[in-house]
């Protein structure tokens, strides 16, 4: 679309192209003794997240989504879905500082096996929590949402 868009009245009104960046999440989970359990990690800021990153080039998103999983948080082996179960937005904050607009599309993961030592095991931390509690933990309201529908 072009930045100028012309109006009713004739008058042409200059529309700002935002670049959004999308990332790809993993939403682990398994059945625990009182419930469903999802897994968090932490940021490098050390909010509590879901282990997400970039697309891969040559990668499936889901298949991208299973490879952060293991990264940060050491899920060995899973089922993905291919389907994303939804998505948020937040804010990335680049290399020089600035924050811009990131969708992050979420893929369920069904934990079958994690590890203790695993490539980010020294720079985060993970936690097994209800889908309650990770909502309360999390910073990003859309991952909120997500997580309380579970």
């Amino acid at each position: 679309m072009s930045p100028l868009a012309s109006r009713a009245s004739g008058r042409a009104v200059k529309r700002h192209s935002v670049q959004t960046h999308t990332q790809l999440a993993a939403l682990c989970h398994r059945k625990g003794e009182n419930g469903p359990e999802v897994l968090l990690v932490t940021s490098s800021n050390g909010r509590w997240i879901l282990p997400k990153g970039w697309p891969i080039d040559g990668m499936k998103p889901s298949e991208a989504a299973m490879v952060e999983a293991w990264e940060e948080a050491g899920v060995k082996k899973g089922k993905v879905d291919r389907k994303s179960m939804g998505c948020f937005m937040g804010t990335k904050i680049t290399s020089s500082g600035d924050e811009e607009p990131c969708l992050t599309k979420v893929y369920a993961v069904k934990v079958l096996k994690t590890e203790a030592n695993y490539p980010e095991a020294d720079r985060r931390e993970r936690l097994w929590v209800s889908p309650a509690e990770a909502a309360e933990m999390v910073t990003e309201d859309g991952l909120r949402s997500i997580l309380r529908a579970l």
